[in-house]
């Protein structure tokens, strides 16, 4: 096997990781946050989130759905589908649009800690599911824009190879 081909099954293979590491980092502890310092923490993952957000604000959820959910799995799920050919490319651009849904889905959590630690809001402290879902994100990014640019790498040399036959 090549290096180049190898390169290329090794992107393959992180990104059907990501499927399998997304439900993990949902269901991980993203946050753990109390009122008093003394009591136990609650942790909070996107799960246990997306299941009070229901309760109080229906469209706010929908909202964090689309974005911690379904843009990174949609994402993973149509990059998987490029490499394996059975996508055309053009779609790249879309896909690369639904990791930035899932990115700022990150910084709005990144933004709620520090405004609750700020305002001091009780205690909270950020958990190992924070981690792993902003791993998860910045790897699909990267993933994604590899993909594209071995695509452009692609057609360069596609391009060189047919003007120097002729």
């Amino acid at each position: 096997m090549k290096p180049r081909q190898a390169a290329f099954w090794a992107l393959k293979l992180a990104n059907l990781s990501l499927l399998i590491l997304f439900p993990i980092a949902w269901f991980a502890p993203l946050i753990r946050a109390g009122i008093l310092p003394f009591f136990a923490l609650d942790e909070i993952s996107v799960i246990s989130g997306l299941q009070s957000l229901w309760e109080a604000d229906v469209f706010l959820a929908l909202l964090v759905t689309m974005f911690a959910l379904f843009a990174p799995y949609l994402k993973t799920i149509g990059l998987a589908l490029i490499h394996f050919h059975l996508l055309e490319r053009r779609i790249l651009p879309v896909l690369q649009v639904l990791g930035k849904l899932a990115m700022a889905d990150v910084f709005l959590i990144a933004l709620y800690i520090i405004l609750s630690r700020s305002a001091g809001l009780g205690r909270i402290e950020t958990a190992w599911g924070l981690y792993l879902f902003s791993f998860c994100v910045i790897a699909s990014v990267v993933i994604g824009w590899i993909t594209e640019k071995c695509g452009e790498n692609r057609k360069i040399v596609e391009h060189l190879e047919t003007n120097t036959t002729q």
